[in-house]
């Protein structure tokens, strides 16, 4: 019996141990989605400035007047293709894509990682102050335990908060993504094959 109640304790005190540092980065977290929503936001106006004409961009981009139709990442992508002439640099064309697309997509990892780290946290820091709660209402402390539902409940709603917000943002940006992408192979295919003869 004794045995059972050294692990009761020692589990006790590893959550109890993880409720200081859950709470702090769920601050950490919460801090840098509100600061990655500028950077969002951002990227959304300039991406709205866009002069969109799907139709006529492969002739914007043959004769170089593509700088207001497509977005600055992909715009610099295009200048150095530009650059590149030739069957000799196929290799550097398709090395440069790869690696453009990589960093496009590595990108949107932080996002992926809030999605299921906001809402874990957010339970993880309900579930440690309701076991405290519980047992100060064995106890009678209903005071106690308002304020451990309190801080309960105040991190579900900052984790799930943090969660949504992330979803929605990879959503969005997984399509300009997507977008860039295909624009640059567009633009890749089309000055390679006007440097042909």
């Amino acid at each position: 019996m004794q045995i059972i109640a050294l692990l009761k304790t020692f589990i006790y005190l590893i959550a109890s141990s993880l409720f200081l540092p859950v709470l702090l980065i769920l601050s950490c977290l919460f801090v840098w989605m509100l600061v990655y929503s500028g950077t969002f936001f951002r990227t959304w106006l300039e991406r709205r400035r866009i002069k969109t004409l799907p139709d006529k961009l492969p002739e914007k981009i043959i004769s170089g007047s593509y700088r207001n139709h497509l977005p600055l990442c992909v715009v610099r992508v295009v200048k150095i293709l530009e650059t590149l002439n030739g069957s000799d640099d196929q290799v550097l064309i398709v090395n440069l894509l790869r690696d453009t697309e990589h960093r496009m997509w590595k990108s949107l990892d932080m996002l992926k990682m809030m999605i299921r780290i906001g809402p874990g946290l957010g339970l993880i820091g309900t579930l440690i102050p309701m076991g405290t709660g519980l047992a100060s209402l064995g106890q009678g402390d209903l005071s106690r335990l308002s304020q451990d539902l309190v801080v309960a409940f105040t991190t579900t709603v900052v984790g799930m908060a943090l969660g949504l917000l992330a979803y929605f943002y990879f959503t969005v940006q997984r399509r300009w993504v997507e977008q860039d992408i295909k624009n640059m192979e567009l633009a890749a295919e089309l000055l390679a094959g006007r440097d042909q003869p």
